[in-house]
């Protein structure tokens, strides 16, 4: 009598027949006996010529995901050849059965491995995938309408920390160019007029803190002198009435000066320390 297993086994459901599923029973048979040469080799080629119409098939699957139809069909042929070298006729099963998931599974590896821009660990692309499936189930029963990170939790089975986590993977996927104009489609503005320019004041301030020590070390008339001219603005006449020297002398002084500290801060690279 059939064991309780054996009564409760679900029958595995018929493989979908296409009129790209030639018969190459024998040649497998054939190949499997044959050792490895050029005639073996010759065989195998043959099957997958055979075979080449499935593997397209299955690559469509997957043509609107960014990938190129041309670099689809290779990743899915490539599949089909090591389906065909591995495959053993001797354990029953039709080679469908064994070359579809070998196929199918070359071209998520194909995507999982090429095709991100960022790298993305396999678990937040697992969540990836997940979310993205589950906002599209949705969506179709609402009318397009987006779907709430709570509603793809209830949905998945997720936690909405894990929800983020995968919509954060989204658009990790592909890379914008920079002279693309994302948003409205009136915004003709691209992602270069975004990015940020180098700010001068970061030079101004390496170069306060290099003259700064020198400043100190000049004689108490010269550093006088200075702060007159650049901090409070007063002209080179008002410095020489103040000193009680010609607005020529207070030139020269300031020349001279600025020269001095500028060939002392150009001689060799100094370290900035912070000051308090």
């Amino acid at each position: 009598m059939p064991t309780q297993v054996e009564r409760t086994r679900k029958p595995r459901p018929a493989l979908r027949s296409y009129d790209d599923t030639p018969d190459t029973a024998e040649s497998f048979r054939r190949i499997a006996a044959l050792p490895p040469g050029p005639e073996r080799s010759a065989l195998c080629q043959e099957v997958v010529v055979a075979w080449m119409p499935m593997a397209v098939r299955l690559a469509r699957r997957f043509r609107h995901r960014g990938e190129t139809a041309d670099d689809l069909t290779q990743v899915a042929q490539l599949g089909l050849v090591k389906a065909v070298s591995r495959f053993d006729p001797g354990l029953g099963n039709a080679f469908p059965s064994f070359a579809i998931p070998t196929i199918l599974g070359e071209v998520k590896r194909h995507f999982r491995d090429e095709l991100w821009v960022v790298h993305v660990p396999r678990r937040v692309q697992e969540l990836r995938g997940q979310v993205r499936s589950a906002d599209h189930e949705l969506s179709a029963t609402r009318g397009g309408t987006l779907s709430a990170v709570h509603e793809i939790a209830t949905h998945t089975g997720l936690t909405e920390a894990e929800v983020r986590l995968g919509q954060g993977a989204l658009e990790a996927y592909t890379a914008w160019s920079l002279d693309a104009a994302p948003g409205h489609p009136t915004d003709s503005h691209p992602l270069t007029d975004t990015l940020g320019g180098i700010e001068p004041a970061f030079d101004l301030i390496v170069d306060r803190e290099a003259l700064r020590p020198l400043l100190r070390a000049l004689p108490e008339r010269e550093r006088e002198i200075l702060y007159m001219r650049f901090y409070c603005e007063m002209t080179q006449a008002r410095i020489g009435l103040r000193l009680g020297v010609s607005q020529m002398h207070v030139s020269r002084l300031i020349s001279r000066t600025c020269a001095r500290l500028n060939a002392q801060v150009m001689a060799e690279p100094r370290v900035v320390k912070r000051t308090a």
